[in-house]
């Protein structure tokens, strides 16, 4: 896993875009992308939304896949991850929305959705990166504590603090959905490289547990220290607790210019 520690969350967003960027570059012209959620990747997409804007990056052959989506939300509820991919994700980014996949969160059988998301991934090739954030109870996608670290695309049951987490996104913390249906932690891990973006002191245990914890389902963003090309790019603030921060501090320093991203940093 490799650990970039950057000075504030701008910074953060734009080393993550380009390494996303480089990426998709790398692919080829159809890279499929996978795309997360909740607060901590909005700048990533900002980032890249205006590398696209300035005909520097061209998304529009791309393939998306989003990490989850909240079950029993009505078509068009402004919080449903569907509606959240296409205002922050699909128009901004330039993606054609027939290459855009959400999971079926309003499906008759839940079972059956998870089963063809998982298919539709495979058909696709598989996801060439992931975009991550990671929950303050060190959750991923919507793989809470004691989630299978094999799991693969189900439905799972929200915690109270991952409801409460989110209900600044609601009127209030009831009309936060109970269920949702999540890509699962060996669906994550089997993407080509992963991203993960985290900011913030409210961040700063759980990303210590994902980065140098035991690798545990507690800690289910842990799993990706088994990942082979895993990337977390933190501000100062989320990696307040690292044990380790000067010596990632160290190694990103002296990177050979042929492993950086176009970026400055």
């Amino acid at each position: 896993m490799e650990v970039i520690i950057c000075p504030d969350a701008e910074a953060v967003a734009q080393l993550a875009a380009a390494k996303v960027e480089r990426v998709a570059r790398d692919r080829g012209p159809q890279p499929v992308i996978g795309v997360a959620t909740g607060s901590s990747p909005v700048a990533l997409y900002d980032a890249l939304a205006a590398r696209v804007a300035s005909g520097e990056l061209d998304l529009s052959d791309a393939h998306a896949f989003a990490l989850d989506e909240y079950v029993g939300l009505p078509p068009g509820h402004p919080e449903s991850y569907e509606e959240v991919i296409r205002r922050t994700v699909t128009e901004p980014l330039g993606l054609d929305p027939a290459r855009v996949h959400v999971p079926d969160g309003r499906a008759q059988d839940l079972e059956a959705a998870a089963a063809a998301y998982e298919d539709a991934i495979a058909a696709a090739g598989g996801v060439d990166v992931q975009i991550l954030g990671i929950g303050s109870n060190g959750h991923v996608g919507f793989n809470e504590p004691t989630s299978s670290l094999a799991s693969r695309t189900r439905i799972k049951t929200l915690t109270a603090r991952t409801r409460f987490d989110n209900a600044r996104f609601f009127a209030s913390a009831d009309e936060v959905p109970t269920h949702c249906l999540t890509q699962g932690l060996g669906t994550i891990m089997a993407a080509h490289e992963v991203v993960l973006v985290a900011q913030g002191d409210g961040k700063a245990d759980a990303v210590a547990g994902l980065v140098e914890g035991p690798i545990t389902a507690m800690v289910p963003g842990s799993v990706l220290q088994l990942h082979r090309r895993a990337t977390v790019v933190v501000d100062e603030a989320a990696a307040a607790k690292l044990q380790l921060a000067e010596y990632y501090r160290e190694t990103y320093e002296r990177k050979p210019d042929w492993q950086r991203f176009r970026t400055g940093l």
